[in-house]
């Protein structure tokens, strides 16, 4: 059975500070790359912001995606349920990325998804390619604002 795979990493300079994301998606012989820069956002942000664009950019949803991220955080939400805790609660004290995790949750219901972790900066080129995508974005000239992000802590 033919499956999509999607690649991800987010990356931010200062943490906060500039950030980027970038995505990698293979499908058979297509491959496809999307990154985009924000003025000022969280590491964390961005690797959930990578998924969030990947699976945007996929317009066949009756096809098994497979996620592959370095984040800890990210795959650890999903796959240990702490997500689906966090969304009965209403995100209860204060869990941070409450605006991005929501839009992660209701785009998956919408695809077949297994997410799994890979180790960041060692030898899957496919990751290697995402941070190189990641940073670069963070450095461009061309950034974006995380208006949540930017808003809950009063960035002017």
């Amino acid at each position: 059975m033919s499956k999509i795979l999607l690649y991800t990493d987010g990356a931010a300079r200062g943490n906060p500070g500039p950030g980027g994301y970038g995505v990698l998606l293979l499908y058979g012989p297509h491959q496809k790359e999307l990154s985009q820069g924000f003025r000022y956002t969280t590491n964390n942000r961005m690797e959930l912001w990578a998924i969030i664009a990947g699976l945007q950019s996929i317009t066949k949803k009756d096809i098994p995606v497979h996620i592959f991220s370095d984040s800890q955080y990210v795959v650890n939400a999903i796959n240990k349920g702490w997500l689906n805790t966090w969304i009965k609660t209403n995100f209860k004290g204060g869990k941070k990325n409450a605006d991005l995790w929501k839009q992660y949750y209701v785009l998956a219901q919408q695809f077949n998804i297994t997410i799994h972790w890979v180790k960041g900066h060692a030898d899957n080129p496919y990751n290697n390619r995402c941070d190189i995508l990641a940073t670069t974005a963070a450095d461009g000239k061309q950034l974006l604002i995380d208006k949540v992000y930017e808003e809950e802590n009063q960035i002017a």
